[in-house]
Parts: C-alpha cells; structure tokens; sequence
C-alpha cells in the first residue's frame, strides 16, 4: 500500500495527514502523540476513526498541524483521518458517517463588527 494523503479543518486548524501501513505510530509535527496532545481526551478523539474501525495497529499516521488551538487541531486531525480512512477502504464511509467523523463542523468564530467591543457585545448605552 502506497502512502494516502488527507486534509482536515476545524475553526482555524489545518491537518494534513499522511497514512502508510505500519505498527501503530501517530507522529504529530515530528513529535509523539502522548508528547504533541498531554491531555487524553484529546489523544482520544484523534484515535476516534481508527478505534471505530479497529484498524489502531494496522497504520503508521504522520500528521502536519498548523494553526488554530489544540481542540480544534485535535478535531482537524480526526477529520483528515477518517478521510484518509475512506480513501483506502471506501465501505468504511457508512461507518464513520454514522460516527460523524467525515462531515467538517462549519463553526468558527464570527467576526468582529465595527462600532462594537466584540461581534455581538454592545458598547454600554448612555440617555444622557
């Protein structure tokens, strides 16, 4: 199996994801998982697409994140993942769907308005 490639988003975090076969190892900007993501919840919802599918110790994962902070990074990584998932086994697609793991969550910070402290905070309104 030749290497396969996918690219996840969450708010401001991209993950480019290369999956080859392999013992397991999720590399994260040339460092460990456990070293990248401390916190287990978040090792956890990066490994979500491969524990659904019971294929943790079948591929070797070399992830590339930029941007954003470490939840959506850790989301943006999930979702490149599932995607590299489908590109090599197009029936696990149903699988994961059902999961939520292929669909992009669209929600990202709203923007600041002019005139205003923050995008929907009003400055204090004085009568007199």
């Amino acid at each position: 199996m030749e290497v396969v490639n996918a690219i996840g988003r969450r708010k401001a975090a991209v993950a480019r994801v290369f999956v080859s076969e392999g013992t397991g190892k999720i590399t994260i900007n040339k460092r460990d998982l456990t070293n990248y993501f401390p916190s287990s919840i978040l090792q956890f919802i990066v490994k979500q697409p491969l524990a659904k599918l019971n294929v943790a110790e079948q591929y070797d994962i070399k992830v590339n994140l930029v941007g954003g902070g470490f939840k959506g990074q850790s989301e943006a990584a999930r979702l490149a993942i599932a995607r590299a998932l489908v590109k090599i086994n197009p029936e696990d697609k149903a699988v994961l769907r059902a999961e939520g793991f292929v669909t992009r969550d669209p929600r990202a910070v709203e923007r600041k308005k002019p005139g205003q402290p923050k995008a929907r905070k009003r400055f204090q309104f004085s009568k007199r």
